[in-house]
């Protein structure tokens, strides 16, 4: 069609300077092209007389030239746009843009850890379970992904002790407090409806929970073998008051990292725990060697009643046989053993020796 319409285009210019064509000339009725008043054809590249338009309301080649003339001036000029089908290519990609539009914006796909709040105009929808799941596209439906299984914690207090949280205790001690929190989401929606700073807001109720809770304690169960009970307390009191705020939060709970007395007492503090603990490891070994003796006692109190059964059976046996282990108790212990038998002297008499018999120069001396 553009090639038609620019090989006419100058056919058409060369009639109407020539005057003349197969439709008549200029010079008939003065006009430039007949009509019934003429006596000749009318010319079909110049427009309808009076200015009005031709029959049957379609534009002549002039204004298609005009459409197409602007067409190429807004698009820069690439000799008309091509068509399919005969319709403009612009068409087919807003329809692709749509559509591409529409399936990225309204298939939505959960994993097993998510849950996903649908937004309709700001405005809570429902909750879509794990899957593939549809909703109207954007911007009238958006979707917010929630995982509701990841267990995210938050410190409170500092254990390297720049940044003291000081607690009262009931027996009015102050001890410096490091703990953490853990807890997830249970309720997507309340979750990001009902609560604007959702961190900010469970160190709040950590914070009060632990003071309640450790005002009802001492200071030895504080910093001792209470931890574990205050744990628990101070979980279950957070879930109570969060539940009471419809957070849809889930705590699964509380650690205490340190308790430990304010820096200015830290050093003092340190050498009373220091003097309990060796107290108690006294009174501990004290109790062991008691044990041990109370045992070894008990033992030789059973040995002694079972010698004694043997006794009361046969009494002269029973007294040689601890005559002679006692014997061989006392006499294991010495280097040289004396036995006397009967009849045979342990000593030398001297009194009883035979005399040896004088030389004769002792004699003579004599």
């Amino acid at each position: 069609m553009n090639k038609l319409t620019a090989w006419l285009r100058p056919q058409g210019a060369m009639l109407n300077e020539g005057g003349g064509g197969p439709w008549g000339g200029r010079g008939s009725g003065g006009s430039g092209g007949g009509d019934g008043d003429g006596g000749g054809p009318r010319n079909p590249w110049s427009p309808p007389p009076g200015g009005g338009r031709p029959r049957g309301n379609r534009p002549g080649p002039a204004a298609l030239d005009e459409l197409l003339r602007r067409s190429r001036e807004r698009f820069g000029g690439g000799g008309g746009l091509p068509d399919l089908g005969g319709k403009p290519i612009w068409l087919y990609a807003i329809l692709l843009f749509l559509g591409l539009w529409i399936l990225l914006t309204s298939v939505h796909s959960i994993d097993p850890r998510e849950r996903g709040v649908i937004l309709r105009l700001g405005r809570y929808a429902g909750t879509m379970t794990p899957g593939v799941n549809f909703s109207f596209p954007a911007p009238i439906d958006r979707v917010v992904k929630q995982n509701i299984e990841e267990i995210r914690t938050i410190d409170i207090g500092s254990t390297a002790g720049d940044n003291q949280n000081l607690v009262l205790t009931s027996d009015q001690n102050i001890v410096d407090l490091a703990y953490s929190v853990r807890w997830n989401i249970s309720d997507p929606a309340l979750f990001l409806f009902q609560l604007k700073e959702p961190e900010d807001t469970i160190r709040e109720v950590a914070e009060s929970a632990m003071r309640a809770v450790m005002a009802n304690v001492s200071l030895n169960d504080a910093i001792g073998a209470g931890r574990t009970d205050i744990e628990a307390r101070v979980a279950q009191r957070m879930q109570e008051l969060l539940n009471a705020y419809r957070s849809g939060v889930r705590i699964q709970g509380v650690a205490i990292k340190q308790a430990d007395p304010p820096n200015e007492v830290t050093e003092s503090f340190k050498k009373v725990s220091a003097a309990q603990q060796n107290a108690i490891a006294y009174v501990n070994g004290a109790r062991a060697y008691a044990q041990q003796i109370t045992a070894k006692a008990q033992g030789e109190a059973a040995a002694f009643d079972k010698v004694y059964e043997q006794y009361k059976l046969a009494p002269e046996v029973t007294r040689r046989r601890m005559y002679y282990e006692a014997m061989e108790d006392v006499l294991s212990k010495v280097d040289k053993t004396i036995i006397e038998a009967p009849g045979v002297n342990s000593y030398l008499p001297l009194d009883r020796l035979p005399r040896a018999r004088a030389t004769p120069s002792e004699e003579a001396q004599q």
